[in-house]
């Protein structure tokens, strides 16, 4: 493995979508910062269950709690982001998209995130990782175009908290030391610039 420059400036914060305090989803998220930390980024775990957080729209912007202000500015303070979230009904769960709703474009704005997602079933968290991209595009992020699905979730770790399956591991590491690299690359020059030159290039 070859680790790129110092990454120490970098922070990378991970954002639980799950209640669960230990669930598949939380473990999963901890395997991908891990894969971060690898590269020398900074990395925290953000668990919404930890966060009084209102529900978007139910009051003004200037009446929300201090937890809602904590969670956008640890966002604003962060390089990558990696979202995580188990699948309920076809989608992510209503805690992670309230949380999202909380967010405005200059909180994510220009952000490198890398998704994963969690299923039960065989087929895996396919829609999930759909509608979280298309949210990231309505915030104005950098989404990886490498993603992690974990279908048959029940089944993933065993009964030592390891991951059964050490390719998906390798995956999971993998999507956070792409987010080092692809946000290291980023930092190396100036956000505007970064954004300047991705708008000027063709659109097909």
């Amino acid at each position: 493995m070859t680790v790129p420059e110092s990454n120490e400036s970098i922070r990378i914060t991970g954002v639980c979508g799950s209640l669960s305090a230990d669930g598949v989803t939380k473990k999963a998220l901890t395997i991908a910062l891990q894969g971060a930390a690898e590269y020398g980024a900074d990395t925290s775990l953000l668990e919404l269950h930890d966060f009084n957080l209102v529900f978007a729209g139910s009051v003004p912007q200037d009446e929300y709690p201090p937890d809602v202000l904590r969670l956008r500015q640890a966002i604003r303070e962060s390089r990558g982001i990696i979202l995580a979230t188990p699948e309920y009904h076809g989608s992510l769960t209503g805690a992670l998209k309230n949380m999202l709703d909380l967010m405005s474009i200059e909180d994510f704005e220009t952000k490198i995130v890398g998704l994963v997602g969690i299923a039960g079933g065989h087929v895996g968290a396919i829609n999930s990782l759909n509608t979280m991209k298309t949210i990231c595009r309505n915030l104005h992020c950098w989404v990886l175009p490498q993603e992690v699905s974990i279908a048959n979730s029940g089944n993933a770790f065993d009964e030592n908290g390891a991951m059964k399956d050490p390719a998906l591991e390798e995956r999971l590491l993998n999507l956070g030391r792409q987010l080092v690299k692809f946000a290291s690359m980023q930092q190396k020059v100036q956000q505007s610039e970064f954004a300047q030159l991705w708008k000027s290039l063709p659109t097909w």
